[in-house]
């Protein structure tokens, strides 16, 4: 392992491997996920599904292009007009991404690698622009907003064909296993916990498949230099009960702690292992 800091939020972190058994993985993806800390899902969401949500977040990234556009260089925090655009919370705004986060495809690896009561922690469309080709910083998702139990789940969807050339996911295998890294702030491009790591590996998935992968796995997505965007759909779950610790992690301990359990954007998806319907208009 390379000489790497730990968050200082995350003193005496241990990974918790999963013992199964599991229903909609197979063991050895499940063993994938804890050696390596992600693991590659081909055909995970039906193309009719897959057609109607990608039509409206299509819809949700034009709102969004049009809303940057009115800034300051076309640009907010991370997102810049025409390069990547974060569009979020959908799923509270639209039903066909209700039914697609609670799917029985997605909550079924959810039950096997979060557990048996699960909610809905985030959800966001990242679309990736042809006209300005830039890298994404390596990073954990628990780097940004720090969570415990540090455990939780990212299934990165793509809607279309991921590929290295317009920048599918990237991970760095096993540094999942030492928990939260610390990270340093990169202006423009967000948080970073590496730099020019050994031992990275693409992950290329087709449209409909998933990359899925623990918020400890370090990640990037390079950049896009096709002439088509790429659009994926980051999806989130959490064990219920989970807490996002609050505070400056530079300056000393978390100054207090926020359920992740909103009514609108945090539903239940999984109780006692049983889907929970999230209902249009709930």
């Amino acid at each position: 392992m390379p000489a790497l800091e730990s968050h200082p939020w995350s003193s005496g972190f241990t990974w918790t491997d999963h013992a199964g058994p599991s229903s909609t993985l197979t063991p050895e993806q499940v063993a994938a996920f804890d050696r390596d800390g992600y693991v590659v899902l081909p055909d995970l969401v039906p193309p009719d599904l897959l057609a109607a949500a990608t039509a409206a977040i299509d819809g949700f990234d034009a709102e969004t292009e049009a809303f940057l556009a009115t800034l300051d260089g076309g640009r907010l925090a991370i997102a810049e007009a025409g390069a990547i655009t974060f569009s979020i919370h959908l799923a509270a705004r639209s039903a066909v991404l209700r039914r697609l986060v609670s799917h029985p495809n997605l909550v079924g690896v959810v039950a096997d690698l979060v557990g048996p009561d699960a909610r809905l922690y985030w959800d966001q469309a990242v679309y990736k622009k042809p006209e300005k080709p830039r890298r994404f910083p390596w990073h954990q998702d628990n780097g940004y907003a720090f969570v415990e139990p540090q455990q939780y789940l990212t299934i990165w969807l793509a809607l279309n064909d991921a590929t290295v050339d317009n920048g599918c996911p990237q991970v760095v295998p096993g540094l999942h296993r030492r928990g939260t890294l610390r990270h340093h702030y990169v202006d423009p491009l967000g948080w970073e916990c590496l730099t020019d790591p050994d031992g990275v590996v693409p992950a290329p998935v087709a449209a409909g498949g998933a990359v899925v992968f623990s918020s400890l796995t370090p990640h990037l997505t390079g950049p896009n230099v096709t002439g088509a965007v790429r659009k994926a759909y980051i999806v989130q779950y959490a064990p219920d009960g989970a807490e996002r610790l609050e505070g400056d992690w530079t300056a000393g301990p978390p100054s207090g702690r926020t359920r992740c359990d909103d009514a609108v954007r945090q539903p239940l998806v999984l109780q006692d292992g049983e889907p929970v319907a999230w209902e249009p208009g709930a």
